[in-house]
């Protein structure tokens, strides 16, 4: 059985932090289709169309009949544990620096043998369950782990390694005026977080949920994502703390572009939706990305809160949409120069949520419990990707199937009878 996680001690300033290391990431254009899976928690492997024998290691052509017809589909993750063995050194300096290390072979149920990593809760020749996870190079790896939950597994020094569990970290919320906060704190202290940080805008604005957050123990400071002084002064005290960022700050407002009579909501919507990203990620990014290898409390997430119209716009709340589209780009970017040093970014991709801004819409809307859930779910899995809500996740799905009939029905909801 896993070992309780202990709290970190107290950090001595004056030794040398850990250089962030990243385990080996050379694979294949077709491993990809694994790590897209693993951005979105799901176990998928390649099945020949022609002769349906599932593949592993992925491959261009089946081994079986040579068709390169080889589609992604869910298949089974249970199999049985074969033999494992514990790495206790290695030439490559992530492993060597996190040793001991056990690996295994696995026969699944759909059929493949793979070589994987192993939890330390699976018995030798047991059953095991495999989980399709990114390292910290962002690249798929499977660990296989007990087919029944065990006390404390999540704790477990390796599948931490490729998770970010808000367990003893600290977290910043960026926007203590987003309706899904309060919910969020709970949810995040329930995972163990250690301490919540809490930015809040316009501080002379009267604040009718402020003294509730006081009151939950959290830490309220100043913080305007549109003014760059404000994020820098913040960034300065916090930033070598802040071991996961969730980004709360949102401007919305309803209207398409004909509805409005001039760009002021729109600018604001840049400002906060968009350009508040970068001040953040200029400001944070340094310090979080130096912290990545530092132990129990490392820095391991950046979390953006974005509405799923990121992915296919509709004129109801199109300039708002057109603002996410545009966060949604640079997180991708901000994907890339993160991963250099192990940080991940997780977008949650929300339909409309439960507040005042989406009164005009029908249900269903996301609950701001809902939305707590999703995010600290996707933070203890380690996803890239996470969809929050029924209209969220409906159109993700058509967006992979076709993005250009998802846009159809988008743009011509109005004029169907």
């Amino acid at each position: 059985m896993t070992d309780a996680l202990q709290p970190p001690p107290k950090k001595n300033p004056q030794t040398r932090t850990v250089s962030p290391t990243r385990p080996p990431e050379r694979r294949s254009r077709a491993t990809l289709g694994l790590s897209a899976a693993a951005a979105e928690g799901r176990f998928a492997l390649q099945v020949c169309a022609d002769c349906q024998t599932v593949q592993y290691p992925p491959r261009d052509a089946c081994r079986s009949c040579l068709s390169p017809d080889l589609p992604w589909r869910d298949v089974s993750p249970d199999g049985a544990l074969l033999a494992e063995t514990t790495v206790r050194t290695s030439p490559n300096l992530y492993f060597r620096e996190r040793a001991p290390w056990r690996t295994g072979l696995v026969r699944l149920d759909a059929g493949p043998v793979v070589i994987c990593h192993v939890h330390g809760d699976c018995a030798p020749r047991g059953p095991v369950r495999l989980w399709n996870l990114l390292d910290r190079a962002g690249q798929a790896v499977l660990l296989a782990v007990p087919q029944e939950r065990m006390p404390r597994m999540e704790d477990d020094p390796q599948l931490r390694q490729m998770t970010s569990d808000p367990k003893h970290r600290r977290v910043l919320i960026t926007d203590a005026r987003h309706p899904a906060v309060p919910a969020l704190i709970k949810a995040l202290k329930a995972a163990g977080a250690v301490e919540i940080y809490v930015g809040e805008p316009e501080t002379w604005r009267p604040s009718p949920g402020r003294a509730a957050l006081a009151e939950m123990g959290v830490d309220l400071q100043p913080l305007d994502v549109t003014d760059t002084g404000s994020v820098q002064r913040l960034a300065a005290e916090y930033g070598g703390k802040t071991d996961i960022l969730i980004n709360t700050a949102r401007f919305l407002r309803p209207g398409g572009v004909l509805a409005r009579g001039d760009t002021a909501f729109a600018r604001d919507e840049i400002e906060v939706n968009y350009l508040g990203l970068m001040r953040l990620a200029q400001a944070f990014g340094p310090a979080m990305c130096a912290r990545t290898a530092d132990g129990v409390n490392s820095a391991v997430a950046w979390v953006n809160i974005l509405s799923a119209d990121a992915l296919s716009n509709a004129p109801d709340y199109g300039c708002f949409g057109a603002s996410n589209a545009a966060a949604l780009a640079l997180s991708q970017s901000l994907r890339a120069e993160f991963r250099g040093a192990g940080l991940r970014v997780m977008n949650v991709l929300t339909g409309p949520t439960d507040d005042a801004w989406y009164q005009p819409l029908p249900p269903p809307k996301v609950g701001p419990a809902a939305l707590a859930r999703a995010i600290v779910d996707g933070l203890q899995r380690g996803l890239e990707d996470v969809c929050c809500g029924d209209v969220a996740r409906d159109m993700h799905e058509r967006f992979r199937r076709d993005p250009k009939v998802l846009e159809c029905e988008r743009t011509m909801a109005g004029d169907q009878p």
